[in-house]
């Protein structure tokens, strides 16, 4: 019968365990760089602006924040409060991304849409409505 490291040895499994939860912490860094066009981005080894569009899009909470923008400037407090779940780590780092984007800006009301996270959002709705429309297939 075959050992777990762990049952052998209590020490040698936290090891393990520890190595494991570094490399994963490792290689989700690496993987969650900013996704640039034209660079490697999750997807697209070439970098097409849409597989970056994607990559950024698809990150936790990144739509959620457009979503919630499109109503009106927030600020970061209020942002938490929509996003429930997230962390002020993941979503100062969102905030950042979609800033460095040209998605959103920061103003004197707190956090809002640029012209181009207005236009992002404005295409992305039809799509929400459509898989809406999807989304019944599976009830």
């Amino acid at each position: 019968m075959e050992m777990i490291a762990g049952e052998e040895n209590p020490k040698l499994a936290f090891y393990f365990f520890n190595c494991y939860t570094l490399c994963s912490f490792a290689i989700n860094m690496i993987a969650m760089k900013f996704p640039t066009p034209g660079q490697p981005v999750r997807g697209s080894k070439s970098g097409q602006p849409i597989m970056a569009l994607f990559d950024l899009l698809g990150r936790s909470w990144a739509m959620g924040v457009i979503w919630h923008l499109s109503a009106g400037p927030s600020t970061f407090r209020k942002l938490q409060e929509y996003c429930e779940t997230i962390s002020p780590t993941t979503l100062n780092k969102r905030l950042k991304e979609l800033t460095k984007a040209g998605f959103i800006e920061r103003t004197i009301e707190g956090y809002a849409l640029t012209a181009q996270g207005e236009e992002l959002y404005n295409m992305l709705n039809p799509l929400g409505l459509w898989a809406r429309e999807w989304a019944k297939n599976f009830k």
